[in-house]
């Protein structure tokens, strides 16, 4: 009996190809002359999993990937984005696929399959679990894991449970001539070689599957013949699914019942007028929208609106998975339309694009940081060395409190704490990392940073670049002026490596302030079109002066990630005191506090008076009890909303 698909916790479930997309860096020339690669997700069921997941459904993928980093780089990036790995098996004797590619211009793409006996191509049915597909209301399948009998095995299997539980079927053709091997290694481009093998074994497989998906090319290997609309009715000869056919920038249609006399004839969605950069991972992009509607119970033009949006999204921006649009992305779109052609052009919609797909849950912030330069350089006993050794222990202090818990975090510099900044890699930890020379006013930046900014290419992608701008509304224009320059650049070069920006302003350094100058700082950069996905603000004295900042950010970008409240060096009663304040506010993670934290034990290290175990020992003391301070403010928070609720 088929399974009631209202107690099914997973929308779909894809099945085959996974890869590392290594993407060339410089557009406009050949793979042999790129300098350098960016690395995202890849494989056509890979990108659709992740692009269902950005449309808020529940997706999941089964396939095999490699016992090795850029296996489990697949895995993290996929949990990162939404997808439940349970059908992800890790192989101990093969490589996980990897796949190079290029913007050539805007018609060629050129791509180089790294799959010589990969992890991939050896999934078979053990690792077909049906507990696990029964969880699923639809598989999705691709075409390319039919092309081997062990693969194609599996997939069978995979459509026979689906089909057992009650779940829906649907086929992506997919269709590469050299996965078939009928193209040799550098022939990766190319779409369509005619080939009755490839056609009989699809037609073996048509009548599985409740929706087909292809481009002309696809279909015409799938119905064996190259006039379009005689393969769609050879294909509507051995299936009754609903055939959707790609038509480029004709759009695509839909083909419900029998095929008619043109392609015009079928329900179609409206398309979008955009410039082509990258059709590469374009129908993947595609087939997330279609499947976002088709399982939402949409009508197919409705259906096939999504799909051609988020394949614009995808034609017009670099990579596959990571051009793939958000749920509020996508509606925000559809809703406004088109402005601008070049869709990566459109700073409106990549500023939605940006902060709405960003990865990690960082809700709440307990932040030690230990990114302090100047301060630390002025202490007796002080050196380089020891400095460096002495953030170390920082670092042991955060990890003996965080011990693997989420919610931890550490801000520290990459020229006295470079040591620390490496051990702190992968462990879970929110990593910020300043780039401001120390005490610069105006800004001027560390000399890694570069005067382009361009230090920041080497910077890992946890990293975040946190910038501390020393400024009040009432300073002198043209320093004004310099300091929005700079953070200007600053921020321009975040993006264009895809690191997180924290901006972290402290008017009263320079100046008198009252309730309404930090949020008149913040409105400042906004009106530059910059938006820091972290703001660090300092203790505000009134309720009113918080109200007025959380509004400012709240009107520019409601989907910021957030404020931390730095310290000044306060004692441990006045931060209870400021932290009580500020926890009213939703838009206030926590903290990143410092001195406090590290201030006694610093001299005593440095001069020679305290052994490493008791300064670690020290700091950790500390750290845990401001954490607790800030755990209790918040809960009194909720404490005092639930109360008002009833």
């Amino acid at each position: 009996m088929a399974d009631d698909l209202t107690h099914k916790d997973l929308d779909l479930i894809t099945i085959g190809r996974s890869s590392v997309d290594l993407y060339g860096g410089q557009v406009g020339g050949r793979l042999e002359d790129m300098r350098s690669f960016d690395k995202y997700v890849g494989g056509s069921p890979t990108n659709m999993a992740t692009g269902t997941a950005r449309l808020g459904l529940k997706s999941a993928l089964i396939t095999r990937v490699g016992d090795e980093h850029m296996g489990r780089f697949l895995i993290e990036e996929l949990a990162r984005e939404g997808v439940d790995t349970t059908g992800v098996v890790t192989d101990p004797e093969r490589l996980t696929a990897l796949v190079i590619l290029g913007i050539r211009d805007d018609s060629q793409f050129p791509l180089i399959f790294y799959r010589e006996n990969c992890a991939d191509m050896a999934l078979c049915e053990d690792d077909i679990d049906e507990a696990f597909v029964a969880r699923a209301r639809a598989v999705v399948a691709t075409g390319t894991h039919l092309s081997h009998p062990r693969t194609e095995a599996a997939v069978l299997k995979a459509l026979d449970l689906a089909r057992k539980h009650g779940a829906r079927t649907a086929l992506d053709i997919d269709y590469r001539p050299n996965l078939w091997g009928l193209a040799g290694h550098g022939a990766g481009e190319e779409r369509f070689i005619a080939s009755e093998k490839v056609t009989a074994k699809l037609q073996s497989t048509l009548h599985l599957f409740d929706l087909i998906v292809g481009t002309e090319e696809e279909f015409h290997i799938a119905g064996g013949t190259v006039d379009t609309l005689a393969a769609l009715k050879a294909v509507r000869a051995v299936s009754s699914a609903t055939l959707v056919c790609k038509r480029g920038a004709a759009g695509a249609a839909a083909f419900t019942g029998a095929i008619p006399a043109s392609l015009d004839d079928g329900e179609a969605g409206p398309g979008f007028p955009i410039e082509v950069f990258n059709v590469l991972g374009a129908g993947d992009g595609f087939m997330a929208g279609l499947l976002k509607g088709w399982l939402d119970g949409e009508a197919w033009p409705r259906s096939l609106e999504y799909a051609n949006a988020c394949g614009a999204f995808a034609v017009s921006r670099h990579g596959c998975t990571p051009a793939y649009p958000s749920l509020a992305e996508l509606q925000f779109f559809l809703k406004r339309g088109v402005t601008e052609r070049a869709l990566r052009k459109d700073d409106e919609l990549e500023q939605i694009h940006w902060s709405t797909n960003r990865k990690g849950d960082f809700s709440t912030m307990r932040v030690f940081a230990f990114d302090h330069r100047m301060q630390l350089e002025d202490l007796p006993g002080a050196s380089p060395e020891k400095i460096g050794a002495f953030k170390q222990l920082c670092l042991d202090a955060v990890l003996e409190v965080q011990d693997g818990r989420p919610g931890y975090g550490l801000l520290c510099d990459g020229r006295l704490g470079r040591q620390a900044l490496y051990r702190a890699a992968g462990r879970g930890l929110w990593i910020g990392r300043p780039v401001e020379w120390p005490g610069s006013r105006p800004l001027a930046f560390e000399p890694e940073i570069g005067a382009d900014c361009g230090g920041l290419a080497e910077w890992p992608d946890e990293h975040v670049v946190k910038c501390l701008c020393f400024c009040h509304p009432d300073d002198a224009p043209d320093l004004w002026a310099e300091q929005e320059a700079s953070v200007a650049r600053l921020f321009a070069a975040a993006r264009r490596n895809r690191l997180e920006f924290l901006l972290e302003v402290i008017p009263s350094k320079a100046g008198p302030v009252d309730d309404d100058t930090t949020a008149t700082v913040i409105r400042r950069f906004y009106d530059l079109g910059i938006y820091p996905d972290w703001w660090k603000l300092e203790p505000m004295a009134s309720v009113g002066a918080w109200e007025k900042a959380c509004a400012a950010i709240a009107e520019n970008d409601p989907h910021v990630r957030g404020i931390v409240m730095l310290g000044l060096e306060a004692s441990e009663e006045a931060l209870q005191a400021s932290f009580a304040a500020a926890a009213r506010f939703d838009l206030v993670k926590g903290f990143a506090v410092g001195r406090t934290i590290f201030g006694e034990a610093a001299k005593a290290y440095l001069a020679g008076a305290l052994a490493p175990q008791e300064a670690v020992a020290m700091m950790a003391d500390k750290y845990r009890r401001l954490c607790a301070l800030w755990d209790a403010a918040r809960a009194g928070q909720a404490d005092a909303a639930g109360e008002t609720s009833r």
